[in-house]
């Protein structure tokens, strides 16, 4: 080859990287996409629980609260949400004005992660709340509560991230924020008519176990784009890392199921549907955050124990606290996203360093996992209950005695999700 030549080489090899890393950007801008579409498909999933689990009285109250979380929640956080979270920051809020965004799939796929998070409220309060305080807590959530704390970490430039908080894809960032906000929604709108009676408290079986075991499987289906599109890329060591993402995103998962399964079967002497499908859901949570920091048998583990505790404090905030979560949400989302942030300090990795408690990477790690974890859950737990107050003193926050044992589906929407016969005997 003459040296005369080279240059031209040299030209064509440049030109050839350039082609190579366009074509990974646009495969890692389409994995985003796609994995967004999946979690936008989770708001089918949540809807299919919440009312599978809860009376057929409130099905339609129930769809759409989920229809306005994915509605109400694409147009805030379009307007301002993702400028509070994702803007120029001073480590504790961010601001690049209205309509701010790097991207339509960065936007698209942050949008429906936000969604997310309002909607895990739906399910806690339903079947005595009134429609249009949902609407105003659900922008509040929305537009301030979740993208301010959101930023506190995956905006690079805030203070949790510079601190070294991991947090992959949100278990404390989505599913604590939105699991601690329906603690307190359920605590403040109190229980359902005949949840407690003499103070102990009485199950209120859901209509529908196959919508919500239906429902179940395309939330852990949704999963593996909310877990997996979190790699953010796509191409070389990034769809390896992607791959392995959604590899633990299952295990655990199936971990979860399988320990509140075996759990609940020797509490209660026989397996139980509901706790199973929580436990599944449970063992999700619990890996969001690690899913890119923890091998497969970490993962197993920790989603094991999250089935485990799932079950424990599912009994523990509805006897003895007396709070009625309808669905568990708050010891799914809560509960295990505040469990899912600190395994991360326990048997966590960095590639192939231990950074965990457990497996010789010291306690840096655990303690900047525990500032993070405890960081979500006092802001969840504070802005929730100012918001969530200040509505219960000036419209109110729960339908009347009535209109409650009519149905919300009657008295907030007029009409049945079921109609016929349920129909017929209230006309008469």
């Amino acid at each position: 080859m003459s040296i005369l030549n080279l240059p031209i080489l040299i030209q064509d090899v440049a030109a050839t990287k350039a082609d190579i890393d366009a074509i990974v950007g646009d495969m890692g801008m389409l994995w985003m996409l796609i994995s967004g579409i999946l979690v936008f498909l989770m708001q089918a999933g949540f809807t299919l629980v919440e009312s599978g689990m809860t009376r057929a009285k409130n099905v339609v109250n129930i769809a759409m609260k989920n229809v306005l979380d994915i509605a109400v929640g694409s147009i805030v956080f379009w307007f301002i949400g993702y400028s509070l979270m994702y803007g120029s920051t001073n480590g504790w809020i961010g601001w690049s004005g209205f309509m701010y965004n790097q991207g339509p799939a960065d936007l698209f796929f942050q949008t429906v992660f936000c969604a997310t998070t309002a909607t895990i409220v739906s399910g806690a309060i339903a079947g005595r709340t009134k429609y249009t305080t949902y609407i105003l807590f659900s922008l509040v959530m929305t537009a301030v509560i979740y993208p301010i704390s959101g930023g506190w970490q995956w905006n690079g430039d805030g203070w949790l991230a510079q601190m070294g908080f991991i947090d992959f894809a949100g278990s404390s960032i989505v599913h604590a924020v939105g699991g601690w906000a329906a603690l307190v929604g359920a605590a403040l709108v109190g229980p359902r008519i005949g949840k407690y009676i003499n103070g102990n408290a009485v199950t209120i079986p859901g209509h529908n176990k196959l919508l919500a075991t239906l429902g179940v499987f395309i939330l852990w289906f949704g999963w593996f784009g909310f877990n997996g599109g979190s790699q953010l890329a796509w191409g070389g060591d990034d769809a390896v890392g992607a791959s392995m993402v959604v590899l633990v995103t299952n295990l655990a998962a199936s971990a979860g199921a399988v320990g509140a399964l075996f759990l609940s079967w020797f509490k209660y002497k026989k397996p139980n549907l509901d706790m199973t499908l929580n436990g599944a859901l449970a063992g999700l949570v619990s890996i969001t955050a690690g899913c890119g920091n923890m091998t497969e048998g970490g993962a197993l583990i920790a989603g094991f124990i999250g089935g485990i505790i799932v079950v424990f404090s599912m009994e523990f905030i509805e006897q003895k606290l007396k709070i009625d979560d309808a669905v568990g949400a708050a010891s799914v989302h809560g509960v295990c996203g505040a469990w899912g942030t600190l395994v991360i300090g326990l048997w966590g990795v960095d590639g192939d360093t231990a950074i965990g408690l457990f497996n010789g990477g010291g306690s840096a790690q655990f303690v900047t996992q525990l500032i993070g974890t405890l960081s979500y859950a006092v802001w969840a737990l504070v802005t929730s209950f100012i918001f969530f107050f200040i509505l219960k003193k000036t419209l109110g926050l729960r339908v009347t005695e009535k209109e409650e044992v009519e149905g919300l589906d009657l008295s907030e929407h007029g009409t049945l999700a079921y109609p016929g016969k349920r129909q017929r005997e209230i006309e008469d």
